[in-house]
């Protein structure tokens, strides 16, 4: 195993999304995954039908245990529900120098079950994003934290998000609609590089902002450039969207494991 990868990020009882698909991500992909959970979501793939906060001194203390120790190569932050564990993974991060930080600002559920609650948005945009190295919004997220609609004016937003802090901006388009999904990956250095895909016509797509930011991390971890790491991440997804197993009645999980060979 190379790259270890601390997930902070809240659980998903389907195991589609959150800590359970972060784990597998990372794992599929060689690398080694510890995790600091931050709630516990009572769902599946029709939805989201409670969530339990995780008390905040037990989240810190996780991410604290684990940095003590094990150390890490990148962090990954998904699921912060409320301003107070905003405030306190913020304060955990910015102690912590040189170690790339993935931050995937999860606010709904595929479902459409709110995630965020609704006074965690200037907090998540005011603490957090500063210190991403890489911020990984969908459509409806980067709207939210830019104010700019993405749909009618991509590298406006673009703009808007980098100047909230994080030196890399990943924007994903597969919220929009079309026949191709397209992806905007704006660099450190100001530069602008899209990667356009076929749209696989599939409801089993729960779970892919996760695997897709933990894929990220995942490459940063393991010594991958910005660019290597979205592209490798961008293939694995959507390998593992094409061959998903098509559990559940709704929004299913990929097929996290399409990278393991038969033994």
């Amino acid at each position: 195993m190379q790259g270890r990868v601390l997930i902070i990020a809240g659980s998903d009882s389907g195991g589609g999304a959150g800590i359970q698909a972060d784990i597998k991500t990372v794992t599929a992909l060689g690398g080694y995954a510890m995790t600091a959970v931050t709630a516990v979501t009572v769902q599946n793939t029709t939805g989201v039908s409670a969530i339990h906060d995780i008390p905040i001194d037990i989240v810190t203390a996780q991410a604290k245990a684990v940095l003590s120790d094990l150390g890490a190569d990148c962090i990954k932050v998904g699921m912060l529900h409320t301003p107070e564990i905003i405030q306190a993974v913020a304060g955990v991060l910015s102690d912590i120098d040189g170690i790339p930080i993935v931050v995937d600002p999860v606010m709904v559920a595929k479902g459409g079950a709110a995630l965020l609650a609704d006074d965690s948005l200037a907090i998540l945009r005011d603490q957090l994003l500063p210190l991403a190295t890489v911020l990984t919004p969908n459509i409806p997220e980067a709207q939210e934290l830019s104010g700019i609609d993405p749909e009618s004016d991509p590298d406006g937003a673009l703009d808007a998000l980098a100047e909230l802090g994080p030196k890399s901006v990943l924007l994903k388009g597969g919220h929009l609609s079309g026949e191709q999904v397209i992806d905007r990956l704006r660099l450190e250095t100001g530069e602008t590089l899209s990667y356009e895909i076929p749209r696989i016509d599939t409801v089993h797509t729960h779970g892919t902002g996760c695997t897709l930011a933990s894929a990220v991390a995942t490459g940063l971890a393991q010594g991958l450039s910005m660019v290597e790491s979205v592209v490798r991440a961008r293939a694995y997804v959507l390998e593992a969207i094409r061959t998903a197993p098509g559990l559940g009645q709704g929004h299913g999980p990929l097929n996290h494991g399409h990278t393991v060979k038969d033994f």
